[in-house]
């Protein structure tokens, strides 16, 4: 049997990144997707369409309803911030942040990883082109790590250290997208936009989608996933 990894895709360009290296390291992957009541939920078809075209161990979709406490754009009925608003371009932490959305997943991912006796977990966060998020601070995944090991029987009984893997924490959003193309990922199939409209297009002006899109440009690439006229 080889090394087991929980991999946590979300469906967006980045989960599906670490995903391929994941793989790429010869990890046996399990993906795992929160379907947290974020209001794209269409990442999570996403995710599926990921999951399965790189042939994952298995595949759990698995529901928190983080709406039940709201305080973000993401899981309550605030304005997504657009290009042009001013909301956008503010150095303070975005409304888009949805409050310990990381350490939610991190938890869930640790708990299935302990129940796979596995002791790797990968996370596609960035602390470069990180839209200004807290939880993807390389200082956060340090400390979620030595929570793994107080909190864990596996980690008290000193069987087995967890590791947090974020292979992309350096990388600009240009040089993701090329170390995923070069992995041979089909970004086609990822969906990374906060504020899709019913066709499942992109708005093309979210946080998101300008991160995304100027990533692409940057890299000389593009992106094949739909968006809205403009």
């Amino acid at each position: 049997m080889g090394r087991r990894a929980v991999v946590l895709l979300s469906g967006g360009l980045d989960s599906a990144t670490a995903l391929a290296i994941a793989v790429e390291q010869e990890y046996e992957p399990y993906a795992l997707t929160l379907r947290y009541g974020q209001r794209h939920e269409r990442e999570v078809d996403a995710a599926c369409r990921v999951a399965k075209a790189m042939r994952v161990i298995r595949h759990v979709v698995a529901d928190v309803d983080l709406r039940a406490f709201g305080g973000s754009a993401l899981t309550a009925d605030l304005e997504v911030p657009k290009a042009g608003s001013g909301i956008a371009d503010s150095e303070e932490i975005p409304v888009t942040y949805v409050p310990a959305r990381n350490t939610i997943f991190l938890s869930m991912a640790l708990a299935w990883a302990e129940a796979l006796r596995a002791s790797d977990i990968f996370i596609g966060v960035n602390a470069v082109d990180y839209s200004g998020y807290p939880d993807c601070r390389p200082e956060f995944l340090d400390a979620f790590e030595g929570l793994a090991s107080l909190g864990t029987k596996a980690g008290v009984e000193g069987r087995r250290p967890f590791r947090i893997h974020a292979p992309l924490i350096d990388l600009t959003k240009a040089e993701i997208i090329q170390r995923g193309l070069a992995l041979g990922v089909d970004y086609g199939m990822t969906r990374s936009c906060y504020d899709p409209d019913e066709s499942d297009a992109a708005c093309g002006e979210c946080d998101s989608c300008r991160l995304r899109l100027t990533g692409f440009a940057a890299a000389g690439a593009r992106d094949a996933a739909p968006y809205q006229p403009r």
